[in-house]
């Protein structure tokens, strides 16, 4: 399996947006992410692409 992972400054650098406004997604399940140990926080790409997947089926 080779899942990429992004931090969290990489998934806020791809998506363009702040550090809240990405906890905000995670905690509302827009976005999935996963712990490391207790406080590495990981987003894998694929749920970065399914997000802005959704996002364009939505404006359309």
């Amino acid at each position: 399996m080779t899942a990429d992972l992004l931090t969290v400054p990489e998934a806020m650098a791809t998506l363009k947006v702040s550090r809240w406004t990405l906890y905000n997604l995670i905690r509302s399940g827009d976005i999935t992410s996963i712990l490391v140990g207790t406080r590495c926080r990981r987003i894998p790409a694929s749920a970065l692409d399914a997000y802005i997947t959704r996002l364009c089926e939505e404006a359309a």
